[in-house]
């Protein structure tokens, strides 16, 4: 990133996307180190966002199954709120109702990043929440969901994948110490 937002809706005032996982990296290398060193600035694993991501819940969405789609709209930028209304972007965080533990845009906005290499089930999975760092192919996990998908994608449990080189205005991240 070099120092640059690379993000192609940033005369709207919006988050960072448009970033690579390789571009997250290069990001949190140059924050300064927590006076803590033995704790560094990283991509959260799939794991741990999933976590953060449920806040205690086991439902479909944060904020209960949601079957019909009734609350949805009130929990996350998607593509019945988004992309059909004709606001293909990313939205400024915190536009919409956090989870239980206070975090907002978990579920839609952007696909955030996470630390682990992507695989097709969670056969052999790392058991203790840290990333599964061997890889399978060349594509690393984001969750979330974005603007511009369908309500399966926007789950708790939605996964993505992409080269960790892919940058889409649709990808994001937040970071984790």
């Amino acid at each position: 990133m070099g120092g640059k937002n690379p993000s192609y809706f940033k005369s709207y005032g919006l988050p960072v996307e448009c970033v690579s996982w390789d571009d997250c990296q290069g990001f949190l290398k140059r924050l300064p180190k927590p006076a803590d060193a033995a704790v560094l600035w990283d991509l959260p694993t799939e794991a741990e966002w999933e976590y953060a991501c449920r806040a205690g819940t086991t439902t479909r969405f944060y904020w209960g199954d949601d079957a019909s789609l009734t609350s949805i709209g009130s929990y996350a930028w998607w593509n019945a709120n988004a992309w059909v209304a004709s606001e293909a972007y990313g939205h400024v965080v915190g536009t919409k109702l956090p989870n239980a533990w206070g975090l907002y845009d978990t579920s839609g906005n952007v696909w955030e990043w996470c630390e682990d290499w992507y695989h097709s089930s969670y056969t052999d999975a790392p058991a203790d929440g840290s990333a599964w760092l061997s890889p399978t192919g060349s594509s690393r996990v984001a969750r979330g969901g974005g603007w511009y998908n369908t309500a399966p994608s926007e789950r708790s449990a939605g996964r993505n994948n992409a080269a960790d080189t892919f940058s889409g205005n649709d990808f994001g991240f937040r970071i984790a110490r």
